[in-house]
């Protein structure tokens, strides 16, 4: 794919404006939309475009990515009055980074190809660090021929990039993502409680776990900023309880069992209860504290 291709990237939050700015570095024209305009002053600022409606960037796009915070929110920019789908060029590719459900993805792939579009998911792991280093994982179902075509637009924002196979194949990929991260976060907060409470120093404890077998990104990247007391958002805890619920419906759907994924919303939407929504995932220490 021509490295020129003009990019439209909707949705410019914790992890969207680092992936739109990686694009601009790389020379490619950039067309934002995001419903708050003061979120895209940075990148503006760099030389984004901005458009005022989803059907502006769809109609100046070849490449449109989304990245939103809920399925609701990617349904209504593909599907609803001048949304994408109805207002992108024959030929464009359509990309939903949102981590979303695996049936919305096969919807948007299907319609998208009925028109004339490429549709492919592709959602992301790696957080706010991930995203501003280009160094997230992306997870990507679609035709196969076209993921080839995007490719060197993703490179540009991620470095594990696999295609996992037909529409929905990414957002079921990011849901064993999610489902891994879940119980795994339980661990971590209650391992930084647990040294505190035997009068440990935690960063120490850290150096001495974080490289043998209880070694995980959210042991390393998250337990020191719990450490610090620094509960800012590379996740956001409501965008997380969203992700947890589409995965438990999927796995219902499919008959299994998750009991810890079911134990991990739970607390989570505790956590939420107690005005933590906003906060990064790793907030959870606040619940399993108090």
């Amino acid at each position: 794919m021509n490295q020129n291709k003009a990019v439209g990237f909707i949705g410019t939050g914790v992890m969207g404006k680092s992936m739109a700015a990686h694009l601009l570095t790389a020379g490619h024209p950039v067309h934002i939309y995001t419903r708050t305009r003061e979120k895209a002053e940075e990148l503006l600022s760099k030389g984004a475009v901005w458009r005022s409606t989803v059907a502006e960037v769809a109609k100046a796009s070849e490449v449109v990515i989304t990245m939103v915070g809920y399925p609701s929110d990617a349904e209504e920019i593909y599907f609803g009055e001048d949304g994408i789908l109805e207002n992108a060029e024959k030929g464009t590719y359509v990309i939903d980074m949102t981590t979303s459900s695996p049936q919305l993805a096969e919807k948007i792939s299907n319609s998208a190809r009925k028109l004339g579009l490429h549709g492919l998911d592709a959602p992301v792991s790696g957080g706010d660090v991930g995203a501003r280093e280009a160094k997230l994982s992306i997870m990507v179902g679609g035709e196969k021929e076209d993921f080839e075509a995007v490719l060197p637009i993703l490179q540009l924002m991620g470095q594990n990039i696999v295609h996992q196979g037909k529409a929905g194949a990414g957002q079921h990929t990011k849901m064993c993502n999610q489902i891994a991260i879940a119980s795994g976060m339980i661990g971590v907060c209650e391992a930084v409680i647990y040294a505190e409470k035997a009068g440990l120093d935690p960063s120490s404890v850290l150096k001495s776990i974080e490289s043998g077998a209880a070694g995980s990104w959210s042991l390393s990247n998250l337990a020191p900023r719990i450490i610090n007391g620094n509960f800012e958002p590379g996740f956001y805890v409501k965008h997380f309880i969203k992700d947890m619920k589409i995965a438990l419906e999927s796995a219902e759907d499919m008959g299994l069992l998750t009991p810890g994924l079911k134990l991990a919303k739970d607390l989570y939407e505790e956590l939420a209860e107690m005005g933590e929504g906003n906060s990064g995932t790793h907030a959870l220490y606040k619940r399993l504290k108090r």
